[in-house]
């Protein structure tokens, strides 16, 4: 930017968007300060290099708020997780459910995972019918994204909203 460009020759563009053509540095200095802009760096890598009279402070700002704006359309998929156990109630079992679902409904993945406690390891057949309980009540707003899988005494899966037509 102004001064830090060390370059003989530079190939100039005006504050209107017209190319100037190759023209000394020291000329596009002087046209710069005279309109009270900046003469701004855009392409180094070219031969020779592409400056542009701009007002930087002006630029900068502009893609500052363009950054923002881009980050508020921008939507963030969150991992949320529900813990159940084999011997877990109707009541229970319903409430857990539901979190689930609103978890979905915004969008959110979700991790159930089964923790087994005890004699219930030797019944693991329980978990894996409870995890197709599971997936078959969630069957109208989620799809399974990582199958029921058995890690020391936990079961986990992951289960992703369905995709909704516009």
């Amino acid at each position: 930017m102004n001064n830090q460009i060390r370059v003989p020759e530079i190939r100039c563009i005006d504050e209107n968007g017209e190319q100037m053509g190759i023209i000394p540095t020291r000329q596009a200095l002087m046209r710069a300060h005279e309109t009270g802009l900046d003469l701004v760096e855009i392409g180094a890598t070219a031969k020779p290099p592409i400056c542009r009279i701009m007002d930087h402070g002006k630029f900068k700002y502009e893609q500052d708020k363009k950054k923002k704006e881009q980050k508020k359309r921008q939507v963030i998929v969150k991992l949320k997780e529900v813990k159940f156990h084999v011997n877990v109630g109707d009541h229970d079992y319903d409430t857990k459910l539901r979190h689930a679902r609103e978890f979905l409904e915004e969008g959110n993945r979700v991790k159930i995972s089964l923790m087994f406690r005890g004699r219930e390891n030797a019944h693991r057949e329980l978990g894996f019918e409870l995890m197709k309980r599971i997936v078959t009540d969630l069957a109208t707003v989620a799809t399974v994204e990582q199958a029921p899988r058995l890690q020391g005494r936990n079961m986990f899966m992951m289960v992703i909203p369905i995709k909704k037509g516009k």
